[in-house]
């Protein structure tokens, strides 16, 4: 794992390659970036964005949707997947919302985690962006992204959450997760492009071969591919061999 000066200089070429790196839920206020965030759970944040207007339109705050029934909010969530398991996590999570703090979202994880449906990667998300708290959310990308590069040493995201974050000033933490989700998103993908990372040379994914292995594995699948579809069929469409001459 690298040492934080080195992460930090990592983390800023990479600021440079996505600058001004920002979440890309659109939202006014806490109460709308909470709402996305859940919705944006196994969705992507362009398919919520198509969503949210409408359903902000209709439910402004935390009262408006508390009175929301499943009935009535599930048509309009039903394109971000999980409808049915969204709708009861926002209508509680409002609920809760105004019965305990007056309708207002609260700049506490301990508070926010204890609402339905929010999660510390959600609860980071909206602290760090909406309420001026300081947060690093770990999505699949940042998981991914910091492990590959050397930032975190481990698969569970509240260990890679705090690995990065003693790393770095509180100040750096939320700008530090939107960059290295995008660069997850655009450049760091499952199947990586390497080529286009400003950061390969302090990669540690590029500099144990592991890109390398994962392209020749790739290689190596095809070929077999191509061989089996080269084969002929067993049976019917096997040439016969020629008859000899007598």
């Amino acid at each position: 794992m690298k040492t934080p000066s080195d992460a930090r200089r990592v983390l800023d070429i990479l600021e440079t390659q996505h600058p001004g790196a920002d979440t890309e839920l659109r939202y006014r206020n806490p109460f709308e970036l909470l709402v996305a965030t859940i919705l944006s759970a196994q969705s992507t944040d362009q398919r919520v964005n198509m969503v949210t207007p409408a359903l902000f339109t209709r439910y402004p705050d935390a009262q408006a949707l508390a009175r929301a029934t499943s009935a009535q909010l599930e048509p309009q969530i039903h394109s971000t997947g999980f409808f049915r398991a969204k709708s009861k996590a926002l209508i509680g999570m409002a609920q809760a919302l105004v019965e305990t703090h007056g309708g207002r979202v609260p700049a506490d994880m301990d508070q926010l985690t204890a609402l339905p449906g929010v999660g510390r990667k959600t609860a980071n998300v909206v602290l760090g962006h909406a309420l001026g708290v300081p947060g690093l959310p770990v999505d699949r990308h940042v998981l991914r992204v910091a492990n590959r590069i050397g930032l975190a040493e481990s698969d569970d995201p509240e260990v890679v959450e705090q690995q990065v974050t003693a790393m770095l000033p509180e100040e750096r933490w939320t700008r530090t997760s939107d960059t290295l989700i995008l660069h997850g998103r655009r450049i760091c993908k499952p199947k990586p492009l390497c080529p286009q990372c400003s950061v390969q040379e302090s990669c540690l994914y590029f500099q144990t071969g592991a890109a390398a292995t994962d392209r020749g594995a790739g290689k190596k699948s095809g070929a077999r591919k191509a061989v089996r579809v080269a084969r002929p069929a067993r049976g019917r469409g096997r040439s016969k061999p020629a008859r000899r001459r007598r």
